[in-house]
């Protein structure tokens, strides 16, 4: 598969590569989203060392890159035996590196689970051996609470000495569509509502066959890779995943709110908060406020939800399924796709519709803040997009269905709108539309009457 854009994250290693002093970037983010391939693809033409720690103990780690680096710096004896110490490490480098040179340390936290003092021993080895050297140091790792605790955070020996990190997120969907470029726009909805803009599902799919082909063939056979990849995962991160599996699939099927999340995985409210905070921490689940909240933090309307595309998937289908994949029907499982999956997509074009207007705020105005709103009694909107400078609001309304969207979209739009009250009576209001099958010819004439945007699919019409 070829490397898709991160251009941006290119851009700043090399600019940090060029200038002439030594560097120390961090680079993390959740498993699978391309952290290796950013770093592989930005070495690969320049005098680097890679190396991928392992979940061995201190000595085996030390001894494998001491044979990388005697291979590089073509040394048998070091090649043969390896690094005794980190402290061995730093002087062989600071003697041998000539030239502006790349270290790469992959999954750092593997090393921080065999030695607690890793943190303070990389800050001696800096300030002692490397700092003064042409080397580009790179720490990475997919423990995102470990990579904050051990190496960003303040209380770490290391503060202070990195010159950048990089937080690699997964690809929005204008980035996605360049995997499938041969692929309708629907097509591409759908799959992204599957993998997400993780690189690593994304490969997984075939994007000559049918979305039921590639969910049947890499999700739901017991043998394939996505089956078991969110066990992994949680394995991975958490000692003790039952709780947490609760709570992800609770809030999978749409139980957002904190009592109802309680409700249904029958946790006291202070282990749930425990709980979410943690998923929360992992970027698995992220706490939704009202986009025109003043003080989000002191907020009350919060409702929790996936961020990852993926994990809303499985939980929503394959973990309540598992009984009868192990026993090979997948039709059932199929079944419950098909008959629901349309909901999980609405829910995830408003997210993209959201994408599509941060990529072209030029057409509206400088987005300060943009996601939904909602009350109680008075209903929702799917997108409010503001600049408080300007006092210019966006609402906007996102429809993924079958059918036309007509005139009285837009009017109980505008009716909701009336509610906000961000700004009332001093604000300059704009109105778009998104729809999955177009517009209605009376919609259409109405919103260039009003100077309203209209959107089928991504693609603006008017």
């Amino acid at each position: 598969m070829k490397f898709i854009n991160r251009e941006k994250e290119q851009a700043a290693l090399d600019k940090y590569y060029k200038s002439g002093d030594s560097q120390f970037i961090v680079i993390y983010g959740k498993r699978r989203v391309g952290k290796t391939e950013l770093i592989k693809h930005f070495a690969k033409e320049k005098p680097h060392i890679y190396f991928l720690a392992q979940k061995l103990n201190e000595h085996d780690n030390l001894k494998m890159l001491g044979q990388l680096c005697g291979e590089y710096f073509k040394d048998e004896l070091l090649t043969l035996n390896g690094f005794e110490s980190w402290q061995q490490l730093f002087r062989y480098l600071k003697k041998n590196i000539k030239e502006k040179f790349v270290l790469a340390i992959d999954e750092f936290p593997y090393l921080a689970e065999t030695n607690k003092s890793i943190a303070s021993i990389l800050q001696a080895g800096w300030d002692e051996y490397l700092k003064d050297t042409p080397v580009m140091l790179i720490l990475c790792g997919s423990s995102i609470a470990m990579m904050e605790e051990k190496v960003l955070s303040e209380k770490s020996p290391l503060f202070g000495r990195r010159t950048a990190q990089i937080y690699l997120k997964p690809f929005n969907f204008i980035s996605f569509r360049k995997f499938f470029p041969e692929n309708k726009f629907e097509y591409c909805v759908e799959m992204y509502s599957i993998t997400g803009g993780n690189p690593s599902y994304i490969k997984r799919m075939d994007a000559k066959k049918s979305i039921e082909d590639n969910i049947k063939d890499n999700i739901l056979e017991t043998d394939a890779f996505l089956y078991s990849e969110i066990d992994f995962v949680m394995k991975e991160e958490l000692r003790e995943p039952r709780n947490y599996f609760a709570i992800l699939k609770a809030i999978s099927l749409g139980k957002s709110k904190l009592s109802e999340i309680q409700n249904e995985t029958g946790l006291e409210k202070s282990v749930l908060h425990k709980y979410l905070f943690i998923l929360e921490d992992l970027r698995l689940v992220e706490k939704e406020i009202p986009v025109t909240e003043k003080i989000p933090l002191k907020s009350r309307k919060g409702i929790y939800k996936l961020q990852d595309q993926f994990f809303k998937f499985w939980f929503r289908y394959v973990l309540p399924g598992k009984s009868h994949l192990e026993e090979g029907n997948k039709t059932y499982v199929m079944g419950r796709v098909k008959n629901d999956f349309v909901h999980l997509i609405s829910h995830n074009y408003e997210d993209i519709c959201i994408q599509i207007l941060k990529e072209n705020e030029e057409e509206i105005f400088e987005i300060d803040k943009i996601g939904r709103w909602w009350e109680k009694i008075l209903g929702e909107i799917d997108i409010v997009a503001f600049n408080e400078k300007g006092k210019k609001i966006l609402f906007g309304e996102v429809k993924w269905s079958n059918k036309a969207v007509g005139t009285d979209i837009y009017e109980d739009l505008r009716k909701k709108a009336e509610y906000v009250e961000w700004n009332k009576g001093k604000r300059t209001e704009s109105y778009c539309l998104f729809s999955k099958s177009g517009f209605t010819p009376d919609m259409i004439k109405r919103a260039k009457k009003d100077k309203a945007m209209l959107y089928s699919g991504d693609k603006r019409i008017n």
